[in-house]
């Protein structure tokens, strides 16, 4: 096929949700609540660290970065998703999907830098408790954060710039919810084999890396663990790694799923928007109560929030009658 006469399309189709066995308004509505629930758990972190001075630490500032990562994560496609829906038109112009593509990477590759930082904040802290405020500043901190932000960026840029140069002839039809690197490439003209080659191998170094030092910190944490004298303190401990674990073996394992392949031409994409939708929607909205909500100084935060709030309100009602 010539391409030299290619003109770029002013706009693409998403396919959306529309196929997932005739239940639109069901799904719809379960999305809608799932980024309502995200908005409200992370956005109650992000409060909670600014507002209490007690939660401006180390494990908390890494937290809150999480929680913001999970608000733009979701709000890169959902919002249009829902309009979408609801307009009864799943067009998404080019540079809005580009956009949309570029955020959606960045927050989601940063994420896998976040949640190994805050695997190694809990290795210093459970493994070298006498050394974790010398080791752990505010400075450090802060270096790690942007490193993360950076890396995150670094990591997807050019791969984005690429694909805004690719001809979209053959069909302007994006077999997906949101604009995906796979079901974008797979509708491209021209040769897609460098970009394919290089997001797979940013893939594979950023996942398998982050996964690599995420394990070996929560390794070292369960030797100390298994060190303790109590067995009280034993199980809180197990408790709180085992639920750690688990949100990041459903993050990682739907990821290895859709992103560690080699070729997308080929690929289906129907299973891969149900993987999709495990860990853009439902990890986001697990995040906040796993890592943060059940900790017992976020509690007694929120409690002591309420608290002031209630009768400060009770107050204002009193001097109104």
């Amino acid at each position: 096929m010539d391409l030299s006469n290619c003109t770029r399309p002013a706009y693409f189709l998403l396919v959306g949700l529309s196929t997932f066995g005739g239940m639109e308004s069901m799904m719809y509505a379960n999305v809608f609540l799932l980024y309502l629930l995200s908005l409200m758990g992370n956005g109650l972190i992000i409060m909670m660290v600014i507002v209490d001075r007690h939660l401006q630490k180390p494990m908390y500032f890494f937290l809150s970065n999480l929680s913001f990562i999970d608000i733009g994560h979701t709000t890169s496609f959902i919002p249009k998703l829902l309009l979408n829906y609801l307009s009864a038109s799943n067009a998404i112009c080019f540079y809005c999907c580009v956009i949309q593509l570029c955020f959606y990477f960045l927050f989601g590759v940063t994420e896998f830098f976040i949640i190994t930082l805050i695997s190694l904040d809990r290795y210093v802290a459970i493994c070298h408790p006498l050394r974790y405020a010398t080791i752990m500043t505010s400075g450090v901190c802060l270096k790690l954060a942007i490193g993360a932000w950076f890396g995150g960026f670094i990591s997807i840029v050019y791969q984005v710039v690429m694909i805004t140069k690719l001809p979209y002839c053959t069909s302007n039809i994006i077999n997906h919810f949101f604009c995906d690197a796979g079901p974008v490439l797979k509708i491209a003209g021209g040769d897609t084999h460098v970009i394919e080659t290089l997001g797979f191998l940013v893939s594979v170094v950023v996942i398998m890396s982050s996964l690599f030092f995420t394990l070996i910190s929560y390794l070292f944490i369960i030797f100390t663990i298994l060190q303790m004298p109590t067995t009280s303190r034993q199980q809180r401990a197990f408790s709180t790694c085992a639920s750690h674990l688990i949100v990041v073996f459903i993050l990682y394992g739907s990821v290895f799923f859709v992103y560690l392949r080699p070729t997308v031409k080929n690929s289906s994409f129907r299973v891969m928007k149900v993987v999709s939708v495990v860990y853009t929607m439902i990890t986001p909205v697990l995040n906040p109560f796993i890592y943060t909500i059940r900790n017992k100084e976020v509690k007694e935060a929120v409690q002591k929030m309420i608290g002031r709030k209630i009768p400060a309100l009770l107050c204002v009602r009193r001097n109104k009658n």
